[in-house]
Parts: structure tokens; sequence; C-alpha cells
């Protein structure tokens, strides 16, 4: 072959090669950019994709258009395994970021002589996707949990200070995952951090299995070396703000308030969710007063985010908690001091449908 032709003939095997990559590093964003649009209503995300790729469309010359030739491409239609397993909104993500990527990659080998241009866009724009990428997932992140949450009617507040025995500290909450809790809040007053830190190690592990919340009272860094899915604080705990700043904005975040205008100032500072009580007088409370049915009646009325009656809430207390107005319930002793926290817990349950 003349080296003329050659040359011609590697030219036009890498222009069909920039025309693949092009297409696949645009169509890639535009399914990231979608999800940003619809599933997580983030036109923050929206406005960066959108303008990455209407550039790599502005150096999609006709020049690789016209080298396109799918009926001689050897890998066209070809899939792998791993594409069905991808069923979560995440697992698509990350999917196509890594897709992004690699083709952007390419543009950037096989540009740098043929198209300086594109391939300094193809680099430009893979390194801020690396970015946006882990804001992206850190987003899913937060709305998977917030809708966990939504859907969450009662939590379990752990009590290891009646109980030192982690066998009958993870069967008593095991036992509740079982009959359908879906939230967890554990919570240790007394022993030291090594305990804390094991029995939250342990506690984060079934909560996983189960695909239950699982939150960390007042520690928020017990909260992120066990990976929890936020952190309860009380009123004399870290503001909210300087909290936030810590957790990091995928995590949950709630707020005990015994007046309104408690609850009022944790919206305001962003809580995620509200703990409201102590509704009645409980054995886990004794140095406060209970606020009573009145308090989760106001609760009711000025709340915008998901809250939960909590104090000495029991099967027989349910009832009137709920003609107060509460739809949620938090407990510690009617489950985790039930010889039969299992059966305790489903009929909680019942009684919140």
């Amino acid at each position: 072959m003349e080296p003329m032709v050659a040359e011609a003939d590697a030219n036009l095997r890498v222009a069909r090669l920039i025309d693949a990559n092009l297409d696949r590093a645009r169509e890639g964003l535009r399914v990231i950019e979608d999800w940003c649009r619809f599933g997580l209503d983030r036109d923050d995300f929206v406005v960066a994709l959108k303008d990455w790729r209407q550039r790599l469309g502005q150096r999609h010359h006709d020049r690789y258009r016209r080298a396109r030739s799918s009926a001689t491409d050897v890998a066209a239609g070809l899939g792998h395994p791993a594409q069905a397993s991808r069923c979560s909104a995440p697992a698509i993500i990350k999917a196509n970021a890594s897709r992004v990527q690699e083709a952007l990659r390419v543009l950037e080998e096989f540009g740098r002589n043929l198209d300086p241009d594109l391939a300094s866009t193809a680099a430009e724009i893979r390194y801020g996707l690396y970015d946006l990428e882990a804001r992206i997932l850190e987003a899913c992140g937060r709305q998977r949990r917030q809708e966990r949450l939504e859907a969450a009617k009662l939590c379990l507040i752990t009590d290891p200070d009646r109980d030192n025995n982690l066998e009958r500290l993870l069967h008593g909450v095991e036992s509740a995952l079982m009959a359908g809790v879906n939230l967890v809040q554990y919570r240790r007053k007394q022993g030291n951090d090594q305990q804390r830190l094991l029995e939250a190690q342990a506690l984060k592990t079934l909560c996983n299995r189960f695909e239950a919340l699982f939150i960390v009272n007042d520690r928020i860094d017990l909260a992120l070396l066990v990976d929890a899915d936020g952190v309860h604080l009380g009123q004399d705990d870290l503001p909210l703000s300087e909290a936030r700043q810590l957790l990091g904005p995928e995590r949950l975040l709630g707020r005990s308030t015994h007046r309104l205008e408690h609850l009022l100032e944790a919206q305001q500072a962003g809580a995620d969710y509200l703990g409201v009580g102590p509704v009645f007088a409980t054995k886990t409370k004794r140095d406060r007063s209970p606020a009573g049915l009145s308090w989760v009646t106001e609760a009711s009325r000025h709340a915008a985010v998901p809250w939960f009656a909590i104090g000495g809430i029991d099967v027989e207390t349910i009832p009137s908690v709920r003609a107060a107005g509460a739809q949620r319930v938090a407990v510690v002793s009617a489950i985790m001091g039930s010889n039969d926290p299992e059966g305790a817990s489903r009929t909680l349950l019942q009684t919140l449908i």
C-alpha cells in the first residue's frame, strides 16, 4: 500500500473512532443529565451536563460523521451481562459516568494530533465529570434516604444502657427488623467508645441486611466511622449548621424538640426530621417533664418535615397519640423491653397503618 494511501486509511479509521466516542460520550452525558433533571430536580447539575454535551456536539464535525460505518464495526451491538444488573439510579449513573470518562480519554489520546481542540475539550470535561459524579451520587444517596425516611412509621431507639449484652441487643433489633421496622437509632449514654463502636458496627451491618435506615444518637464521629445514614441530636448538642458541615449533605440530620420554638428553629436550620416529646413520662428521660398530647397536636400543625412522637409511647397509648395528630412514633421500652420484640413490633406497626 502506498504511504499516502496508508496514511489516508489510518486517518479514516481514527475519524471513525472519534465519531463513535463522541456519540458514546454525548449519549452517556444525556443519560446522567436526564436523571439529574427528572430524578433529582437538580438544575445545577443539569446546566453543567448540558454545557458539556453541547460543547462536544460543536466538536462533532461532519468529517467524523461521514467516516461512520456501523456495518463494518465488528463490535456493533455487543453487550455484556453486567448491563442487566443495573437496577438502581446510582448504578446507572456510575456506569454511564464511566462510559463517558472512557470515551473522553479515547478522544484525548487519538485527537491529540488530528484535532487538538477536541482533545483539550475532552480532557477538561473528563476532569470536571470526576467531581460532578461524586456530587450526583451523594445526591442520589440523600434522595434514597429521604424516601426511606418518609416511608418510616416506627423508629426503634436502642437502649443498650439497660442491657450490656451485645447478643441480646442484636437479637432485639433483628426481631424488630424482621417484623418490618425500617428505622433504627442507636443510643448509648454510658460506656466507652470501643464498646459504642463495636455495637454501632454490628447494628449498621444488621440494618444493611434489612435495608433499614441506621441513625446514631449524638455522635457524628461514630456515625461517620460506621457509615450511618444520619445522626440525631438533642437540644444541647451541636447547632445543626455546624453539625451539617461535619456530617456532609448526603446524610440525615434529626433534632429533638420539646416546644414550638425548638421545632421552628430546627426546620429553619435544615433538620431532615424531628423528634417531638417527651409525650408521656418515660424511664429513659427521667429528667424531663412530659409535654403531653397538646405538644403533639401543636407539632402536627407546624411541622414541615417528617417527625416522630416520642416518650412513653406503647401499644396502649398510640391511639391517643395518633388522635392528637402523630403519624410516626419512636419507641424504646415498648420493643427493647418486651419479651417478644418481634411480636411487639408487629403490633405497633399495625396500629400505625
